[in-house]
């Protein structure tokens, strides 16, 4: 008799056990959502420079997760690349993450169309091509804008700042107007060449863009 009550109460500790782990997991599913966040540029997304873990995508997902949030950036920047470049793979970037749906796109190209001098009339074209696709795959998108370089002449700069104001009103978008905002033209935050952050310059990137993210993808 001894032996019977300990199985079933064996039995009956399992069953609870089980239970437990089931609900366990399951809100647990629901509390830890892991958002993904495709940031989609050139060499100041991909981190050009810097070791790994200084690179602007690196950066921007400790700080969110130091502040509780679960979100994983995925690094989708290739130096060099124009928004023609950025066109022509957008597509396939977007079937490389889960689903072929990340819950957010960062989208942060154009400042090598404007140190080439490539007309703004076609920059414009490529952003519009790209947000036509994001939209009708129906993925909320954040611009990350960029300025043309003063030695361009008035007649560029205007016709490529205005770019990305233009596309934002137009599809709805949110838009963070400059990604260097605050880090451009001080050499103590930029590397060697002026132009590409150094690691306390994307420190300083980070800090100014990450509230965005955090209102616009994690607030309730």
């Amino acid at each position: 008799m001894y032996n019977s009550i300990s199985m079933y109460t064996l039995k009956i500790i399992k069953r609870i056990a089980v239970v437990a782990l089931f609900f366990t997991v399951s809100s647990g599913a629901v509390m830890a959502k892991d958002y993904q966040v495709l940031a989609f540029g050139d060499s100041l997304t991909a981190g050009y420079g810097l070791a790994k873990e200084d690179g602007f995508t690196a950066q921007l997902q400790k700080y969110l997760r130091d502040q509780g949030h679960q979100v994983t950036i995925i690094n989708a920047g290739v130096s060099g690349n124009t928004t023609s470049g950025g066109l022509a793979r957008l597509e396939w970037s977007l079937a490389g993450t889960q689903g072929g749906k990340p819950d957010l796109v960062l989208l942060a190209l154009g400042g090598n169309d404007a140190l080439r001098g490539i007309d703004p009339a076609i920059s414009r074209a490529n952003m519009d091509k790209m947000l036509t696709i994001l939209q009708k795959a129906n993925i909320d998108t954040l611009i990350l804008g960029m300025m043309a370089p003063p030695n361009m002449g008035e007649d560029y700069e205007n016709k490529f700042n205005t770019i990305f104001p233009d596309l934002a009103e137009k599809y709805k978008v949110d838009l963070y107007p400059f990604f260097l905002d605050g880090v451009a033209g001080d050499l103590s935050l930029n590397q060697g060449d002026a132009m590409h952050p150094n690691a306390q310059g994307v420190q300083a990137v980070v800090r100014r863009i990450a509230p965005i993210i955090i209102d616009k993808l994690l607030t309730p």
